[in-house]
């Protein structure tokens, strides 16, 4: 593989000749697509009909726009040369020449030709498989370098037989070497960038894999397995369309922070459209926020919760304590234990869901009232037998139905419930717990109680460990898109209601005095609409795409899902994500030597099995990518401690930089602070650094962390992460705080530890007062 200057490489003009072709076809596009988009929006009235077209055509082009302009940085970066004669250009979209020339021009024969393939084409995946031993047709393999549109360097690397190099580790199959090293080599930005120009074979194959099932995707830190499922999601968006662009795909990841950390991705690769969420904002109109103690967390998330949570709902369903008696029609009517107990039996044994079978209930109630309320005014006073008729009972029954005091006494006993309340007032109500936890210790029962918390409608009082539990009562008490479609409808009859009066008013105050043979000459407003045209024209119509109405449908059912850090997801929480993916065709990424949390996974098995037996098929990533050999060292001891067989990834490269042990005197948080300054100053910082902390730590340690101390250094104060905050990120420095006590703060505290040594890109410091544990034993040590 060779690197030619720019200066003297001839072939540096060809491919600026050609990527100056591709972005005026681009600028082209944009334009196009912009004036299209404004002439849709201009466009006013019509039918019903071409409105939705309008609509469609509307989202089409804003999506459009988006991909273009997503695609901008870094378009063309590849470019196959075939035996046989034929070139390929490989970018992050695919580009169709129009046959316009510089000068405007128009060069028929060029319409249509392929300026650029897309990545994900079928014609564009010799570039990511093709190596010395299976060239795929290939003779050689050229990536291009681009910056603000000017091609920066080319490097080239024949695949004939006896021309090709294995890189320093001897990785055969590790493909566009020189770009591989240059992305692992860079500085973190905080934000992540896609590895479309350097995936490799072991990556590709899964990122293509036609398997409909479930694939789980196992590999340790640094093997690519975030870039490896958001290019899958690219990959079936672009493969499935028809179908996935009306489901969507939603890619579920640990946190916030990650997040943030892979946003960009997707729209760089030519999508927009994929619902990314935590599985804390995985409840519509909920973003869990609070913090659960990690006993809270690994109970909620138990399948003991199923249970509880299905005694508490009935527990809802009551029976009173003494009979309540109501006037109605001058008579007093009686609401007792036996009348409860018949319309709650009759209620049950519909088997709906709580809300969905109040109904029912009510209907068993009001008919049992009605019939001893005319038993005791229509019964004969001779033999007892009942005068009233049928169609008279009917009668006192709707009666009574219209009686709000009545319904208001009855739906005690019944109530219309949501899960959020419901959730909240079970939480914090030590007897109900201890109601629906029988056999339960009382350190379980203390441990799943909180004291009442103040809220807003964003529901930032619950944990990510109650999402999962507001979704179990969602489905006991059926609330959801139901409720959602009967105030929708309520909504419309409304609006409905207001356009017929206003059009009631302009017909009353049409004038009364024009002249018989004039009248069929004037048109009123209510000549030409009616009141169901009106209202549809005062809707407001929200434009929504896949992923925004996914959002707020905790019914929705997805094409595809995504989950990242998969092992951190709790029993309750797989019961969550399986109701959004009946279908079952899901990729699954983790490490179950990373499980943080204590109602994590253990096994893939144990997890799987109950929703799809066998049928689902196990992928490993061995290939680390993000960890210098160095780091991995330590790390790899680690993993040994765990013991749970796993082999540690193969780090590609060695940087030179070992890992440093900072000692300090004692664990005073400012003696902490202190020792992370000594970290910074034998780091010599550049790109992107975080300090890990054990959880107790991480308030003090952040506020420790003096500004002044480090602009006197001249370099940016480093973030405080704990190690569940920090899954799935990458740095360049990771300064790890006091590891033993990592280690002690949970049962999984082994797990956290290699959590934490494997953040960092580059350089890794551990700063402590504790005693290292035995793994980091050996490491240069300083004092602070």
């Amino acid at each position: 593989m060779t690197a030619l200057s720019p200066d003297t490489d001839p072939r540096l003009a060809e491919e600026q000749h050609h990527l100056d072709r591709v972005y005026g076809r681009l600028d082209r596009m944009r334009q196009t697509t912009r004036r299209r988009l404004s002439a849709t929006l201009s466009e006013r009235g019509g039918t019903p009909q071409a409105l939705s077209e309008r609509e469609s055509y509307e989202r089409m082009y804003i999506e459009d726009l988006a991909k273009i302009d997503a695609a901008e940085h870094n378009l063309y970066f590849g470019r196959l040369d075939l035996e046989d004669g034929e070139i390929r250009r490989i970018g992050r979209i695919g580009i169709l020449d129009d046959g316009l020339g510089d000068d405007g021009s128009l060069d028929d024969s060029a319409t249509d030709a392929t300026l650029l393939l897309d990545w994900r084409a079928p014609l564009a995946r010799p570039f990511y498989l093709a190596t010395p031993a299976s060239p795929e047709g290939v003779s050689r393999r050229r990536h291009i370098r681009t910056r603000n549109r000017k091609v920066r360097g080319v490097s080239d690397e024949s695949l004939i037989a006896g021309d090709a190099v294995l890189d320093d580790l001897g990785h055969g199959d590790v493909v566009n070497e020189s770009a591989l090293v240059a992305a692992l080599n860079a500085a973190r930005t905080g934000e992540m960038t896609d590895i479309v120009e350097t995936i490799q074979r072991e990556q590709d194959l899964i990122i293509r894999s036609t398997h409909r099932g479930v694939t789980v995707i196992q590999g340790g830190p640094g093997t690519g397995k975030t870039a490896v499922a958001l290019h899958r999601a690219a990959y079936l968006l672009y493969t499935h369309r028809e179908i996935l662009s009306r489901s969507g795909i939603l890619i579920i990841g640990p946190n916030d922070d990650f997040l943030n950390y892979i946003g960009q991705v997707l729209p760089s690769l030519g999508e927009s459209g994929v619902l990314l969420s935590t599985v804390g904002d995985l409840f519509p109109g909920v973003r869990a926020r609070a913090e659960d103690p990690r006993a809270a967390a690994a109970i909620k998330g138990s399948l003991r919760m199923v249970d509880v949570m299905k005694k508490a709902v009935r527990a809802k369903q009551a029976l009173p304590s003494k009979p309540e008696s109501i006037d109605f029609d001058g008579y007093r009517v009686e609401i007792d234990s036996a009348l409860i107990k018949a319309a709650r039996a009759k209620a049950r044994a519909s088997r709906r869901p709580h809300n969905q079978a109040q109904p029912a209930f009510l209907k068993a109630g009001f008919a049992e009232l009605a019939a001893r309320h005319a038993s005791a005014i229509g019964s004969s006073l001779l033999d007892g037998s009942q005068l009233l008729s049928p169609g008279d009972i009917a009668d006192i029954r709707d009666d009574m139905s219209r009686d709000p005091e009545i319904r208001a006494a009855l739906l005690k006993y019944w109530p219309t419930l949501t899960p959020q309340d419901m959730l909240r007032e079970f939480l914090s109500d030590a007897k109900a717990i201890r109601k629906a936890t029988t056999g339960w210790s009382d350190e379980d029962r203390a441990a799943l109680y909180r004291e009442p918390r103040t809220y807003s409608g964003e529901g930032e009082d619950f944990s990510p460990a109650d999402v999962p539990l507001l979704d179990e009562l969602a489905e006991l008490v059926g609330y959801g898109t139901d409720d959602a479609e009967r105030a929708e409808r309520a909504r419309w009859r409304r609006q409905l209601a207001e356009a017929q009066d206003a059009l009631d008013i302009l017909t009353g105050s049409a004038p009364q005095d024009l002249e018989d043979e004039l009248d069929p000459e004037i048109l009123m407003a209510y000549d030409l609409i009616d009141a169901e045209q009106l209202a549809a024209r005062q809707t407001e119509t929200k434009r929504l795409t896949t992923a925004e109405r996914a959002y707020g449908d905790r019914s929705w059912t997805f094409g595809h899902v995504i989950v990242d850090e998969a092992q951190e997801l709790s029993p309750m929480a797989w019961r969550m994500v399986m109701r959004r993916i009946p279908n079952r065709w899901m990729t699954i990424i983790g490490d179950t030597a990373q499980t943080s949390d204590e109602a994590g996974t253990r096994s893939w098995g144990e997890v799987l099995e109950p929703y799809v037996a066998k049928r689902w098929q196990f992928k490993e990533l061995t290939v680390n990518y993000r960890t210098p050999a160095e780091i991995m060292t330590y790390a790899a001891r680690v993993l040994d401690e765990i013991g749970n067989g796993e082999t540690p990834p193969t780090s590609l490269r060695s940087n030179g930089i070992e890992p440093l042990a900072v000692s300090i005197r004692s664990d005073d948080t400012s003696e902490i602070a202190e020792g992370i300054l000594r970290a910074v100053d034998l780091a010599e910082l550049e790109g992107l650094t975080a300090v890990v902390v054990p959880d107790s730590l991480l308030e003090t340690v952040t506020s420790a962390l003096d500004p002044a101390s480090f602009e006197a250094k001249d370099v940016e104060v480093p973030k405080v992460y704990t190690v569940r905050s920090c899954k799935g990120l990458e740095f360049d420095t990771t300064i790890v705080v006091e590891p033993a006590e990592i280690v002690a703060q949970s049962p999984r505290g082994l797990s956290d530890l290699y959590v934490a040594l494997t953040r960092a890109t580059q350089r890794l410091l551990v700063v402590h007062a504790e005693e290292l544990p035995e793994s980091l034993s050996g490491m240069p040590a300083v004092a602070g």
